[in-house]
């Protein structure tokens, strides 16, 4: 696959765990795989090199900065972005070979499905709910969003966009706690990104964000459809969702208090 026109990036830190997966499914759709490391502590860096992927460091500033960061690195006119959590199925690994490297694909930027793997789990349930972002795209009708918190590709006026069959499996659940941990700190990410854009949440919506968010998750997005595991990750976003309005009413309460300590 050296001529495919191709380019992948990955965004890592302290992935040692689940990158090496992601990398065995992609090594042979194309010659140039980018990952932008933020300062691992285990063995990322060195699992990526071993692969021949080109490996950067850049300081964290959010993701938006970071995948930008990753696009100018990359040498083909088509980008492809995984994160490191994610593994592409051999039929959609096929699905992107004969789309590149036909005539050349009809549309300018493709959606690609995302659908969770949970814990115990070797595929997704087959009625589990898909996000459905670009994420294969010309590098000169779509680029990241410079948002620190919002992950998604601006693409250019009339950029023609069209949705592969193939689903991405993301595996974002190694364990409870560590769902918990990274909840807590995108709230907080969050939340700086509102302060910096001088925006707020209004405050009525501690009283009905964690049901309307549990809803949108058990029921909207079918997490009933996985058991028990389901219950606990909806639960778990609903309380993100509403941490994130509580931790930015902490925010303006704080800071009025500052501009009148009486």
């Amino acid at each position: 696959m050296a001529g495919l026109p191709l380019s992948i990036f990955i965004i890592t830190r302290n992935e040692a765990d689940r990158l090496p997966r992601t990398l065995a499914a992609i090594k042979a759709l194309s010659d140039d795989i980018v990952v932008v490391d933020s300062g691992s502590t285990d063995d990322t860096v060195a699992l990526a090199a071993a692969t021949g992927a080109r490996t950067l460091y850049r300081d964290w500033e959010g993701y938006g900065p970071q995948k930008r960061f990753a696009e100018e690195q990359c040498r083909h006119q088509w980008l492809l972005n995984l994160d490191a959590d994610e593994w592409i199925p051999p039929h959609l690994a096929d699905e992107i070979r004969v789309l590149l490297a036909g005539n050349g694909p009809m549309a300018d930027a493709y959606e690609i499905r995302i659908a969770e793997v949970f814990p115990g789990e070797a595929a997704p349930h087959p009625l589990a709910y898909a996000l459905p972002p670009v994420r294969l795209y010309r590098r000169d009708k779509g680029r990241y969003s410079a948002s620190p918190v919002h992950d998604r590709v601006d693409l250019a006026p009339g950029a023609r966009v069209a949705r592969l069959k193939g689903i991405i499996h993301h595996f974002s659940v190694r364990s409870i706690g560590d769902q918990i941990a990274k909840l807590n700190a995108y709230a907080d990410q969050q939340v700086s990104d509102l302060a910096a854009r001088g925006k707020s949440i209004p405050t009525w919506r501690l009283l009905v964000e964690f049901p309307a968010a549990f809803f949108k998750a058990y029921i909207l997005r079918r997490h009933f459809v996985r058991g028990f595991y389901g219950f606990i990750t909806a639960m778990n976003f609903a309380f993100f969702r509403w941490l994130r309005v509580a931790k930015d009413y902490e925010r303006r309460t704080l800071e009025k208090q500052k501009q009148d300590p009486k």
